[in-house]
């Protein structure tokens, strides 16, 4: 298992952009999605935090991800906590976890595994904001491939 910590992730709606293409005299457009220039310094930054973190060729097997996903901790945090002590946060600005995956993603696709068709369980976890200020953590863990169902079958 290796842990990550990464900076906060940018928006999906601020990662990839479309372009329509209009042709000269063609009856249809067509529409083009890219990764934005944010997105690339993003994914170039989590790319060398990751080999700072160990991981030097993606996993070639199944992988498993945790991700914590800290928003940033407002000034009035306190205020907030005593007036709800136990949903206080709930009010604080961050991601929706349904984003933050795919952006984490498509970040660490090629880097902590070779294809997205590796990952077989995704936890997803929004904490609380702390000092440590606005980022996300990852653990990443390589599974062992489990037995064939014919393998099963004949034991």
């Amino acid at each position: 298992m290796i842990t990550l910590i990464l900076p906060y992730p940018i928006s999906a709606n601020r990662y990839w952009a479309t372009r329509v293409i209009k042709r000269k005299g063609a009856k249809f457009s067509s529409a083009m999605t890219y990764v934005t220039p944010e997105a690339e310094r993003y994914k170039r930054d989590v790319a060398m935090l990751a080999l700072a973190a160990g991981l030097r060729a993606p996993a070639a097997g199944r992988v498993a991800l945790l991700i914590r996903l800290f928003p940033e901790r407002p000034q009035d945090w306190a205020r907030r906590a005593r007036r709800e002590p136990d949903t206080w946060d709930d009010t604080v600005r961050c991601i929706d976890l349904g984003n933050c995956e795919k952006v984490l993603s498509d970040a660490l696709n090629g880097i902590a595994w070779a294809d997205d068709k590796q990952l077989r369980r995704i936890v997803l976890e929004r904490c609380e904001p702390d000092e440590k200020g606005a980022r996300v953590e990852v653990e990443i863990e390589f599974l062992a491939a489990a037995p064939s169902l014919l393998d099963r079958v004949a034991a």
